[in-house]
């Protein structure tokens, strides 16, 4: 199909509004790219409840959780029990996901799911995202209200959020959404220590 790849968060939705929102936009096949693909809090996301019900919808649904996750089980993925970023997209399973998605594209209308609301809160859009747009793919993510945006809108906004100055003689645009990336990763990516410090019951509810 060859129109890109879309994001998109199940938040608290309710299973029906999830599945209005991938079918406004013509979404043929979901990528789970939870690393622990069930919700104590929202158990209609499970992935065995998605299985069974999303086919039921003309939707395919595939788990790619252990590629595209953000969670690693390669210690060299890890600093001071922090997830790094670059070091787990330079991994041979997270490549061979992307991969996965690529070639998915020939056939379906992907949208790529995780559980935040919003993408600049979640590895879909300053891991994943990142890396499939370097492959020169295009990315949107589809909003809770339904509406679009694209990946370089959802940096632009970040930029301003993370109150990063404009580029300058001296940093580049690209300078300025790398350093993007770089913060953002480091305040959102998977720390090992804050799970072990979760009650149970939250434990599966993190960001990721």
């Amino acid at each position: 199909m060859q129109d890109g790849v879309f994001t998109i968060g199940h938040s608290t939705h309710s299973l029906e509004q999830f599945i209005a929102l991938l079918q406004q936009h013509g979404i043929t096949a979901v990528g789970d790219v939870r690393s622990k693909p069930f919700s104590r809090y929202n158990p209609q996301f499970n992935r065995e409840q998605l299985e069974k019900t999303l086919p039921d919808c003309g939707i395919t649904y595939r788990f790619l959780g252990e590629e595209l996750g953000a969670r690693s089980d390669d210690p060299a993925c890890y600093e001071g029990g922090k997830v790094q970023y670059d070091r787990l997209a330079k991994t041979q399973v997270f490549q061979s996901g992307l991969e996965r998605v690529r070639s998915g594209m020939k056939s379906y209308r992907i949208a790529l799911m995780c559980s935040e609301k919003e993408p600049l809160e979640c590895h879909r859009a300053i891991l994943v995202a990142r890396h499939l747009v370097d492959l020169g793919i295009s990315v949107q993510h589809i909003h809770a209200d339904g509406s679009l945006e694209s990946h370089e809108a959802a940096l632009e906004r970040l930029s301003r959020q993370l109150n990063l100055p404009e580029c300058d003689l001296f940093r580049s645009h690209e300078d300025v959404l790398e350093d993007a990336y770089r913060l953002q990763g480091e305040r959102i990516a998977y720390d090992r220590g804050q799970d072990e410090s979760q009650p149970d019951e939250n434990l599966y509810d993190r960001l990721h």
